[in-house]
């Protein structure tokens, strides 16, 4: 298999490149640095079937490499990604999302190659419905509070994405990302485990943004990719979406105590107001966890790793790497 990964140098693209160059797959990276990083992927470009095109996918020209006239699936990451960086630059985040995916979409079906869409499942908005599954209804915040116009360009990237698979009969699979997580994360745009054990390898104050009860379930990066890849190589999941993740529940407050004993850390916690850190207008989703039942019955997926599992392997490289 031939593989264009958008966004291949940042945390999810970087072990999915590694995993297809395992499998023996031949990947092309399109990514402009932004919030990935070259170093993520450094260490493939010394593999003869690994291809890496620094641009921008906002820029048609970026799609004229002759490395790209035959490949047989378009792996879509490249996104704006993280709470604090969608809040700080929304105009930006929206263009990258919404325009990103629509170039995506018209190159793929200019030579009908099959696409994977990554959304998030900050689609489902404020509903409250637990498990959350695929068809659930999305309830949208005001589009006076910032952080719903990421949820709504990514349910914007959906639609449009069923639209050319209903239409054009582009083979599209959409799947929802739950709070993924391992090593090469980075905390810099609002995500929570690098953010926190950094801090407690460090000793430093935990901070809690709001109260603590906030429900997550964590999703090991290495159970998120084998679920790409298993998505894509079974044509009946065109025109579907799934839910990707795992569906053990845990809350800031508990997560942020595990990470603290594990580390060993003098560390203590420190809750925030949501105010002080995103300003008057934010919102946030209490309860975040998916239905998995639809993705067990395409593919039988199961998660491997529980959240033990994940903050340890993180743990061991942000101390291999100096954090």
């Amino acid at each position: 298999m031939k593989a264009l990964i958008t966004g291949g140098a940042g945390f999810i693209g970087s072990h999915l490149c590694e995993y297809m160059l395992c499998k023996g797959d031949e990947v092309i990276v399109i990514d402009n640095l932004s919030t990935g990083r070259h170093e993520n992927i450094k260490k493939f470009e010394e593999n003869k079937e690994f291809t890496f095109i620094f641009g921008d996918i906002l820029d048609k020209k970026s799609f004229d490499d002759p490395s790209l006239y035959d490949i047989d699936i378009i792996i879509h990451l490249a996104a704006a990604v993280g709470v604090k960086y969608i809040i700080e630059n929304p105009v930006k985040s929206i263009k990258t999302n919404v325009k990103g995916t629509e170039i995506i979409l018209e190159f793929a079906n200019s030579k009908n190659i099959p696409v994977f869409i990554a959304s998030t499942s900050e689609v489902y908005g404020k509903n409250t419905h637990i498990p959350l599954k695929e068809d659930d209804d999305r309830v949208s915040g005001s589009t006076g509070v910032s952080r719903w116009s990421y949820a709504c360009s990514k349910a914007l990237d959906e639609f449009l994405s069923l639209a050319y698979y209903h239409e054009k009969k582009l083979p599209v699979i959409i799947g929802r990302f739950f709070n993924t997580c391992g090593p090469r994360q980075l905390g810099d745009y609002g995500m929570v485990i690098p953010k926190f054990v950094r801090n407690a390898l460090l000793d430093l104050p935990i901070p809690i943004y709001g109260d603590g009860s906030q429900i997550r379930c964590f999703t090991h990066v290495k159970d998120v990719i084998k679920a790409i890849y298993s998505l894509i190589n079974k044509k009946e999941c065109y025109g579907q979406v799934f839910n990707i993740g795992s569906d053990i529940p845990i809350t800031i407050s508990e997560l942020a105590t595990l990470i603290i004993n594990l580390t060993d850390s003098k560390s203590e916690i420190e809750y925030i107001p949501y105010n002080k850190v995103y300003g008057k207008n934010f919102e946030d989703m209490m309860v975040r966890q998916p239905s998995l039942e639809k993705i067990k019955k395409y593919i039988g997926f199961e998660y491997k790793a529980d959240i033990k599992n994940i903050l340890n392997d993180i743990i061991k490289h942000m101390k291999e790497n100096d954090l």
